[in-house]
């Protein structure tokens, strides 16, 4: 049991200080631009993530590639943050990100979050530790 609770400490941890990589085509079709009322233009990406203390947004705008461009279509990989010049294929189009926009907000509280998080993962291991030096007297059996 404590096993599973510290794997779901660490993750919740590392989902705050390691953000997640994520393509292109995973950014469109996460749902992000859909929840936009009015809705987003469709040359318009969107990406929210938690970087430490911060809440990012990244705004990227995308060029669609013709068909006929001469241009190397070269799909880009995971990534947090993509540059312009990248490319990628969602549904039977092809995109290039022409712009990128990427604003950054502190929020006090995730500092404390990572903290007890940290502590959490500290109080379990010693609990951990001090269960198995009982469990090992129990197991003991003296002849």
């Amino acid at each position: 049991l404590m096993d599973a609770v510290m794997l779901q400490l660490s993750r919740a941890r590392n989902r705050l200080t390691t953000p997640a990589t994520l393509t292109l085509p995973e950014i469109a079709s996460s749902g992000l631009t859909k929840m936009f009322t009015p809705a987003l233009p469709p040359d318009i990406l969107v990406n929210f993530y938690i970087n430490l203390n911060k809440l990012c947004l990244t705004v990227y705008q995308l060029h669609v590639l013709q068909p006929s461009t001469t241009k190397n279509f070269k799909p880009a990989g995971g990534s947090v943050l993509h540059n312009p010049g990248a490319m990628f294929e969602f549904g039977s189009q092809r995109y290039e990100v022409s712009h990128v926009h990427k604003v950054e907000c502190v929020v006090p509280w995730l500092n404390d979050a990572l903290v007890f998080f940290t502590v959490s993962l500290q109080l379990c291991q010693q609990l951990k530790d001090k269960i198995s030096v009982f469990s090992s007297y129990w197991n003991y059996r003296p002849y």
